[in-house]
């Protein structure tokens, strides 16, 4: 099982707080700008947008407060400009972890994320490091007998799915191209499947298997990535058995 895998599913059960809830709404509503700027604020005609539109109605983000985020986008109303930066880096036992970000102070952010990694036993490392090791997926994770593999296959192969499979905690995980993304995420919603999470992801080519000491860091590195308010996403290839999963929870 992929090391995103993992997290992606732990950090959408972390996300069930209120504080976790108004951190989601923040960087949404970047996303949102960013994606309007980019490419207009029709969804019908922006498929990054459509996309990130999906992502706020999932967290039940109010019309009025996407709304202003697109029209920022598009100039309609003022707003701040944010800048899109990849980080690479390396985390506890040799793992490789990439950060997505938007920032309006690119020094800032830099600096910021040097600081965070150092001081969860990871660092910063140069450009093309570690992007080479992560191939960009259409990812949808399924919760412990939310669906079945069988179900799956038969909804959701003709979409474009590359691979099902399942986790060592029972959710299934479906991997596909991302020109097939949203054909996949249609069909999951025509057959009713219910989700814990459908984005664009990083997936790693291959982990590395971490335990004890450098599992529990790991985590927590983690979670302070994905709490910094420029941080977007963030993967890694790690590993780790269920027991230190749970340990860190």
């Amino acid at each position: 099982m992929s090391g995103h895998s993992k997290w992606a599913t732990i950090k959408h059960k972390k996300a069930a707080t209120d504080a976790k809830r108004g951190q989601a709404f923040t960087k949404i509503i970047r996303e949102l700008t960013v994606a309007a700027r980019h490419g207009g604020g029709d969804e019908t005609m922006n498929s990054r947008l459509r996309m990130v539109i999906g992502k706020a109605k999932a967290v039940n983000m109010p019309h009025d407060t996407m709304r202003k985020a697109i029209m920022r986008g598009t100039g309609e109303l003022e707003g701040v400009n944010y800048e899109e930066k990849l980080y690479e880096g390396y985390g506890p036992g040799g793992a490789a972890i990439l950060i997505e970000a938007l920032t309006d102070n690119t020094n800032r952010t830099s600096g910021e994320m040097r600081h965070v990694l150092s001081r969860n036993a990871g660092r910063l490392a140069d450009p093309g490091s570690v992007a080479y090791l992560f191939k960009s997926k259409g990812l949808l994770v399924f919760a412990a007998d939310a669906v079945t593999e069988d179900q799956l296959m038969e909804k959701l192969l003709d979409a474009g799915v590359e691979d099902i499979s399942k986790n060592d905690d029972g959710s299934m995980e479906v991997t596909c191209e991302t020109s097939a993304f949203q054909a996949v995420k249609q069909a999951a919603d025509d057959a009713g499947f219910k989700y814990v999470s459908a984005e664009l992801a990083r997936i790693p080519n291959m982990t590395v298997h971490l335990e004890g000491d450098d599992a529990q860091k790991m985590m927590k590195l983690m979670e302070a990535l994905e709490e910094h308010d420029d941080v977007q996403n963030v993967y890694a290839n790690f590993d780790i058995s269920q027991a230190d999963m749970e340990a860190s929870a």
